[in-house]
């Protein structure tokens, strides 16, 4: 099963239309809108993976039936939702994260080591609003992205973000890429197709697409002691 996903940093009704249009398997969702502590503006028929009675900041939601998934409570908070996903009988770990600015990053780093200490025989996709800089993902380097870009370094995680003339997030006081796709290396090959998506998000954070299980064979080789990101050109679609 080839499975679409969709990265996004908050849920609207285009969204949704924009789900159900292009089959949309999964949505990992940073920031959605809460009313009274329960995320709003998703379809009750789709499956909602986040912190009940919290103000989530995280969430991820299953819209294919085909697709089982268990919300990993011990690795789940308010801001990192954590489900282990089955597709086609293979497991894999998928978090939603959100990293406070205001917080210090290495308690978000903290979060990461658990996951993939759970993770560790299964692929991991992070997805997260890092609210971090750095050239490695195609903006400017600062302190914050600099710690992030060290530590992904040390734990071999590759960033599946690719150059574009977009950018994951704009306002009027200026643009950056502070949103990202990152893997282990047992999916490094089976999520493709990653692109920041023209359409219209409702937000200052664009739609991000991409594809899980297209073997891409045409990847360069890179090994554990190289950088972390892939340089290879190429659209790569909805998670």
């Amino acid at each position: 099963m080839q499975i679409n996903l969709q990265h996004y940093r908050v849920a609207t009704a285009n969204l949704m239309q924009l789900t159900e249009e292009e089959n949309i398997h999964i949505l990992s969702i940073q920031e959605p809108y809460i009313i009274q502590n329960k995320v709003t503006g998703i379809p009750h028929k789709y499956r909602i993976y986040t912190i009940p009675n919290t103000r989530s900041r995280a969430a991820i939601v299953i819209t294919n039936k085909q697709i089982d998934a268990i919300l990993l409570k011990q690795l789940s908070e308010a801001d990192a939702v954590v489900a282990e996903v089955t597709i086609n009988g293979v497991k894999l770990v998928l978090a939603s994260m959100y990293f406070d600015i205001e917080r210090q990053i290495e308690i978000d780093l903290a979060k990461i080591d658990n996951i993939l200490q759970h993770g560790n025989r299964k692929g991991v996709i992070l997805t997260i609003d890092s609210n971090s800089r750095s050239t490695t993902w195609h903006d400017i380097t600062k302190a914050r992205g600099k710690k992030l870009d060290e530590y992904l370094m040390s734990k071999q995680l590759y960033i599946i973000n690719e150059e574009s003339p977009d950018t994951t997030f704009r306002t009027r006081r200026g643009a950056s890429n502070i949103e990202l796709t990152i893997v282990t290396d047992q999916l490094l090959r089976m999520v493709t197709q990653w692109k920041i998506s023209d359409q219209e998000s409702s937000s200052d954070h664009n739609i991000i697409k991409y594809i899980i299980g297209q073997d891409d064979t045409n990847r360069e080789n890179i090994t554990q002691n190289e950088v972390r990101y892939l340089t290879k050109k190429e659209n790569h679609p909805i998670f």
